[in-house]
């Protein structure tokens, strides 16, 4: 017999129109969960221009009702969002359509991210090829507007209204990538990530009197649709895993259970 544990949850997962966000969401659903998708159609500039990146780029213009789709075959609710998270007002407004559209909103999944590729090093391009720019507060900003402003303001506005309603139960995770050992070649990106992570640690720290859980995932290389031959030929040389979204979303979706309840101020790294 199925088991449902996230039955009568309701989640917010950002930047889940595609890629690993997506998947997450659709595990959350699998679980139970009713779920929100924040998400922002963009082009991607950033990416190189070779046959791997289209079906990349073709999902990020995509908006979310496929992903609702799919979600909604669970037998719960879904609801999309799409929103500029760079927005001051973004996080309140968020919470208000999760509790207007779901309910309560008890998961909170930082995914989304602001990516933009900067160097301290001079080079124009990185070692596949792609285009780098030197760092700048234009990059600081795209980078750090997303993946660490926003976040943390959505954790503070989930603490909020948590807080407020007196609850007991809920869960944080973030997405991370790089962190605090660094990302040559994508610096302010992974010193986003460990703004990301620091916040989530602290989260996990004072939230824990009102049972809020809170961790980061570190996915290995995945293949949301970007990865070339030339990814995956460098990632074996270096012994790396490639991995697909739903098996990183399974270790994001356990994390949400009563099964992990005991787990919380952990960032963990997959292979």
């Amino acid at each position: 017999m199925a088991t449902y544990p996230l039955r009568g949850r309701v989640a917010v997962v950002t930047g889940a129109n595609h890629g690993i966000g997506a998947a997450i969401a659709i595990e959350l659903a699998s679980l139970g969960a009713d779920v929100l998708i924040t998400y922002l159609r963009s082009p991607s500039p950033d990416e190189p221009r070779r046959a791997a990146s289209q079906q990349y780029e073709a999902e990020r213009r995509q908006d979310a009702s496929a992903v609702c789709a799919l979600i909604e075959r669970f037998e719960v609710k879904c609801a999309s969002l799409e929103l500029d998270l760079t927005r001051g007002d973004s996080a309140a407004f968020v919470f208000d359509e999760a509790e207007r559209r779901l309910g309560d909103v008890s998961i909170l999944v930082n995914n989304a991210s602001g990516w933009r590729q900067d160097t301290f090093s001079g080079s124009a391009t990185d070692e596949l090829s792609r285009p780098m720019e030197g760092v700048s507060a234009q990059t600081f900003d795209s980078n750090f507007t997303v993946d660490a402003r926003a976040a943390a303001l959505l954790i503070a506005e989930f603490a909020r209204r948590h807080i407020a309603r007196r609850a007991d139960w809920g869960r944080i995770v973030g997405l991370s990538s790089g962190g605090r050992q660094g990302f040559p070649s994508e610096v302010s990106y992974g010193a986003a990530k460990a703004a990301l992570e620091n916040y989530t640690m602290s989260a996990s720290i004072e939230l824990a009197g009102v049972g809020v859980t809170a961790n980061i995932v570190h996915p290995p290389i995945t293949d949301t649709g970007w990865i070339a031959d030339d990814v995956r030929r460098l990632a074996e040389e270096s012994g790396a895993h490639v991995a697909e979204p739903a098996q990183v979303a399974q270790v994001v979706g356990w994390l949400c259970t009563d099964a992990a309840g005991l787990v919380t101020g952990n960032r963990i790294r997959l292979r």
